[in-house]
């Protein structure tokens, strides 16, 4: 189970008694895993443009932070990016359909990067088939800045609560050139019913609930060690876990304390929605899974812009066969008849969140 790193404060009696003592003692300052992070502040910082752009495209977002991209430089212009296929999510993505909208994530942001330092990009997806390359980027110089690039270092995704508070219409109108902006108040409550239902089916299917489980890092050492999957650490966390309330056992266990807390918490944070976003697309292609992807980075870019927070919650679009009844329902409420839901994310104002680990780019280059 996926658990907020900032809500978790009322796990069992004394948690917050032992923060304390763990505050008390220097902890609070030890459990940072920098190591893990440093991708972030080495962003921008390479000579070569297309590794330059690449540090930055790697900070995208991207189903359960597998981060399953490895890159292949050509010649002086080219990078070929490639599908780790060590990395997949093979029980709640057995087509690997959100992995390759996170791949296309990963091409706008290469793109917008390169452009801020001036160079063109032209990218051509699956350039040999679908068991080649992901894509194909050429850089060329003298690429043009798009704004929204000066958002890639602040975006975040927000797993908390977000606030009772409507969305201004300026900023409605502003997102609306990027995906469907839902507001209506009886629409989001139908929403909200399907994707808590959708998260509670994924929690209840073993086999599914174990892929999670089995990508959490808990604490500072596994996080560094291991800057993907599903990061649980910070000082109040690592506090538990000495505590035995928070482990990878208690996380399988869904009879257990910390389990059924986990679930209060997603239920608040799910049902704190005022708004949501759509991507849809007429087709299911790879090149159609792509294009979403691209246009759901430009989405969060342009939330961060506007002071939003923008959380996905794809487990009802999700193609595993428990799944079926959510991913039904929400395809009858949002889509035309041959249209796939290809992103649902919620919308709102939330508290500022950390920034999530990843494997620094030489861990992703195949040469050079």
């Amino acid at each position: 189970m996926v658990l907020s790193r900032r809500r978790f404060l009322t796990l069992a009696g004394g948690g917050t008694i032992l923060a304390a003592t763990a505050a008390s003692a220097g902890f609070l300052n030890t459990r940072t895993p920098q190591r893990a992070l440093a991708p972030w502040q080495l962003a921008g910082s390479y000579a070569d443009p297309r590794k330059n752009a690449l540090s930055f495209a790697l900070l995208a977002p991207n189903p359960h932070n597998l981060q399953p991209w490895l890159v292949e430089l050509q010649g002086d212009d080219t990078v070929l990016l490639w599908h780790d296929t060590d990395r997949r999510l093979p029980e709640t993505d057995p087509f690997d359909r959100q992995l390759t909208i996170g791949f296309g994530c990963f091409l706008e942001q290469l793109v917008l990067a390169a452009g801020a330092a001036g160079y063109s990009v032209q990218t051509e997806p699956f350039p040999e088939n679908e068991n080649g390359p992901v894509a194909r980027a050429v850089f060329t110089p003298g690429g043009i800045a798009d704004p929204l690039a000066e958002h890639i270092l602040n975006r975040r995704s927000c797993k908390e609560p977000f606030e009772d508070r409507d969305l201004p219409a300026d900023a409605v109108q502003a997102l609306e050139s990027h995906a469907v902006i839902l507001t209506d108040a009886d629409q989001v409550a139908a929403i909200r019913s399907i994707t808590w239902d959708a998260w509670v089916t994924e929690m209840q299917t073993p086999r599914t609930l174990k892929e999670s489980v089995d990508l959490m890092r808990f604490g500072k050492s596994e996080i560094n060690a291991d800057p993907d999957g599903i990061d649980l650490g910070g000082p109040f966390l690592e506090t538990l876990m000495l505590a035995g309330l928070i482990s990878r056992s208690v996380q399988a266990d869904p009879d257990s304390r910390g389990f059924q807390e986990g679930v209060r918490i997603y239920d608040e944070m799910l049902h704190a929605t005022p708004a949501y976003a759509v991507l849809k697309s007429a087709g299911n292609t790879r090149a159609d899974q792509v294009r979403a992807g691209r246009e759901w980075l430009r989405l969060n870019l342009r939330c961060t812009a506007l002071g939003l927070a923008l959380h996905p919650v794809s487990q009802c679009l999700q193609e595993f066969p428990e799944m079926a009844e959510q991913y039904t329902r929400i395809h009858d409420l949002l889509a035309e008849e041959g249209e796939t839901v290809q992103m649902l994310g919620r919308l709102g104002y939330g508290p500022e969140v950390a920034q999530s680990p990843r494997w620094p780019l030489e861990a992703k280059l195949l040469n050079g």
